[in-house]
C-alpha cells in the first residue's frame, strides 16, 4: 500500500542525501503527477502516466531513475521526440544528477554525430535520445542498448505521431526482459495502450487529468475572422497584450517564418522555431524567447513539442492544428505550475465545425468573441532576396527572416501553401520530424519517418 501523502518529497521514499539536493535547488513540494509516480517508480513498478506537458514528468521519471542508478549497475535510457525536448530533459536531470556525479549524453539528429558517440563512449549513467538518431547509432554499432535496465519514453503519443513506432519496437525489444519500463503521454491513443500491453510488466497508471481535457487555468476564445485578416487581428492582440510573452502556432514551416516576418514589421520582437532551421537556430531562438530577447516566438507543432519556456502568458492559434489532440498540447505551453493563461484561436468560417470537434474532446465549450476593431494593414518593407531587414543573412537565426519566394515548391514537387491554407479539416498529413528526414550517417542518404496518413473521424 502506497504510503500517505503528506505533500513533501520527504514522504515519497527519495534517499536522505538526495533529499537534501533537491531541497537545496528548491525543490520541497511534489507535483501531483510526482507524488503519485515516484514512490512505485522507486520500487521498480512499470508506470504508465498520463500527464499534460509542464507538469514536473521529468523529475517524476528523472528522481527514480537517478537515485537507482546510483546504487545499481546499468544504464538509463530516455526517448523523447524533438531535440530540443531532449536538451530541456538533460538540463533538468544534470541540475538535480550532477551533484550525486551523474553523467549524462544527449543523442539527436540535425547535428555530427561524432561528439555523441565519444559521448557514449564514456558510458553515461543517462542516455537521452530521439529514436531516429539513436536507432542510427545502434544500426553503426556505435551503441548497443545490453546496459539499459530503465527506460522511460516522454511525450509517447508524439512520437507514435512523428512515425517512430517501428523504432520504438526494435528498441523496446532489444533490452532486457527484466528492465523497468515508464511511459508518459498527454493522450492515451490506443497505440499507446498496445504499446504498454505487449512491452510493459502490469504497469500502474496514473492519470493526473481526465483523457483529452484541457489545461484548467487557461482560459481559452475564439475569434471567428477571415484569412486576409488574420494578420491584422494577430497585430490587434499582440498590441492589446504588448507586456506578455506569447507564443504563436503556424500550422506550416512558411506560415511561421512570414508570421515572425510579419511580427517584426508590427515592432515587436520575435523569432521562429521549426523544422527549416538548424539545430543551432533552434537553440538560439528558445534561448532568446526563455530569456526575453524575443516576447513573441511563433512555432509549427512539432518544433514546439515539449518546450519547457516558463511565464508564457498566452498562446495564439493562428492556424488550427491539423490533429485535435494537438490542440490540447498547443493551450498547455501557459497556465501551467499553478499560474494562470490565455489560449485564442483564430478560426475561418469554415472551420467553425473543427471547433466542434475540439470542444467534444476537451469537454469544454469555447466562447466565439466578437472581432475587435483590426488595425489598418501594415506596409511590408521591401526586402531584397536572401536578405532581412537589416541586410543581415537569414542563416543567422534572428526572428522575422524569411524567404521571399511564396509559393516555392516543396520537397515533394508541390506547391507549399501559407500558414492558413489547408485540404481537408483534421487530415493527419505527414508530421514534420524535429529530427527532420533522419539521416543515415553511414550511407548519407535521408530516411523517411515512416509516419502514417490518418485522418481523425472522431
Amino acid at each position: 500500500m502506497q504510503k500517505e501523502d503528506t505533500g513533501r518529497f520527504s514522504d515519497l521514499g527519495i534517499a536522505s542525501n538526495f533529499l537534501t539536493i533537491l531541497s537545496k535547488k528548491g525543490f520541497e513540494t511534489p507535483t501531483p503527477i510526482q507524488r503519485q509516480v515516484i514512490a512505485p517508480a522507486l520500487e521498480g513498478k512499470d508506470i504508465v502516466g498520463i500527464a499534460q506537458t509542464g507538469t514536473g514528468k521529468t523529475l517524476a521519471f528523472g528522481i527514480p531513475m537517478i537515485q537507482r542508478l546510483a546504487k545499481d549497475k546499468g544504464q538509463g535510457l530516455i526517448l523523447v521526440p524533438t531535440r530540443e525536448l531532449a536538451l530541456q530533459v538533460e538540463e533538468s536531470l544534470k541540475n538535480v544528477g550532477t551533484p550525486l556525479r551523474m553523467t549524462t549524453a544527449v543523442v539527436i539528429g540535425g547535428v555530427s554525430q561524432h561528439p555523441q558517440v565519444r559521448a557514449l563512449q564514456r558510458n553515461p549513467h543517462i542516455v537521452i535520445a530521439t529514436p531516429g538518431r539513436l536507432m542510427d547509432l545502434i544500426d553503426q554499432r556505435a551503441y548497443s542498448l545490453k546496459n539499459v535496465n530503465i527506460i522511460t519514453l516522454d511525450e509517447g503519443d508524439r512520437m507514435l505521431d512523428m512515425g517512430f513506432l517501428p523504432e520504438i519496437k526494435k528498441i523496446l525489444s532489444a533490452i532486457r526482459p527484466d528492465r523497468q519500463t515508464m511511459l508518459f503521454s498527454a493522450t492515451m491513443p490506443k497505440t499507446i495502450s498496445s504499446l504498454a500491453t505487449r512491452f510493459m510488466k502490469l504497469p500502474l497508471r496514473i492519470e493526473i487529468a481526465p483523457q483529452g481535457t484541457s489545461a484548467e487555468n487557461t482560459d481559452q476564445e475564439v475569434f471567428v475572422v477571415r484569412k486576409n485578416d488574420k494578420m491584422r487581428l494577430l497585430d490587434a492582440i499582440l498590441e492589446q497584450y504588448k507586456d506578455d510573452k506569447v507564443l504563436v502556432f503556424s500550422r506550416t514551416k512558411h506560415g511561421a517564418k512570414r508570421i515572425a516576418r510579419d511580427i517584426g514589421n508590427m515592432n515587436h520582437t520575435a523569432t521562429e522555431i521549426h523544422g527549416n532551421r538548424s539545430q543551432a537556430q533552434r537553440v538560439k531562438a528558445l534561448d532568446g524567447f526563455t530569456k526575453g530577447r524575443f516576447r513573441v516566438m511563433v512555432a509549427t507543432d512539432i518544433a514546439a513539442r515539449g518546450i519547457d519556456v516558463k511565464d508564457i502568458n498566452l498562446v495564439i492559434n493562428f492556424d488550427l492544428p491539423d490533429g485535435l489532440e494537438d490542440y490540447v498540447h498547443r493551450i498547455g505551453r501557459t497556465g501551467r505550475a499553478g499560474k494562470s493563461g490565455k489560449a485564442i484561436s483564430f478560426v475561418t468560417p469554415s472551420e467553425k465545425a473543427d471547433v466542434r470537434k475540439i470542444e467534444r474532446l476537451i469537454r469544454k465549450s469555447l466562447p466565439i468573441l466578437t472581432l475587435p476593431k483590426l488595425p489598418p494593414e501594415r506596409e511590408r518593407p521591401v526586402i531584397k532576396r536572401g536578405f532581412q531587414a537589416g541586410g543581415r543573412s537569414p542563416r543567422q537565426g534572428q526572428g522575422g527572416a524569411y524567404n521571399p519566394r511564396h509559393g516555392q515548391k516543396n520537397s515533394r514537387g508541390k506547391r507549399s501553401g501559407g500558414s492558413g491554407s489547408r485540404n481537408k479539416p483534421y487530415s493527419r498529413k505527414r508530421s514534420e520530424s524535429s529530427d527532420g528526414q533522419r539521416s543515415n550517417s553511414s550511407s548519407g542518404q535521408s530516411r523517411p519517418t515512416n509516419s502514417p496518413r490518418r485522418r481523425y473521424s472522431r
